[in-house]
């Protein structure tokens, strides 16, 4: 029997930058931008609140009209699989650079200081952006509704 092994990677962060979309050669749409994601927890000694934030390059295949809507400060749901690469810099030294290659991209509307404006969130607020390959967005049907009739499932929920 073959071995198994998992290469997965879920983000909820906020985005650092605008993305950038570029186009390869072959005329394929590559977009990438950054997500901020957040770490808290108290200190054993201090008693006090420490936070850390980390960065993730996020590399977005085929989804060209997307960058409009990845603006700094929105909040999104990235699911994908992490990839290391290397290239040589302009002084002929080698650079090893890993980013997350996303298969899902969702927008949760939310904006960087806990806003999303005056409407409290865009329209297209928890809208999928991109699919894995294969799959349908078809929700299942829902057993119960455990979100106080908003008709909202399991399924709607990215975490």
């Amino acid at each position: 029997m073959a071995s198994r092994s998992v290469n997965k990677v879920i983000l909820i962060g906020h985005l650092g930058r605008d993305a950038e979309t570029k186009f390869t050669p072959g005329g394929a749409a590559v977009t990438r931008f950054s997500v901020a994601t957040n770490r808290r927890w108290k200190d054993k000694d201090s008693g006090e609140w420490k936070e850390e934030t980390d960065w993730s390059n996020v590399v977005l295949w085929r989804s060209e009209n997307l960058a409009n809507y990845l603006t700094k400060g929105k909040q999104v749901y990235v699911e994908g699989r992490l990839q290391t690469r290397s290239y040589e810099d302009k002084d002929g030294k080698k650079v090893y650079a890993t980013e997350v290659v996303a298969e899902d991209v969702i927008l949760l509307g939310g904006q960087g200081g806990g806003g999303g404006g005056a409407r409290g969130g865009e329209d297209f607020g928890q809208q999928p952006v991109s699919q894995p390959r294969g799959a349908s967005r078809q929700p299942a049907p829902a057993q119960h509704d455990d979100f106080g009739g908003q008709g909202i499932t399991d399924d709607d929920v990215p975490f």
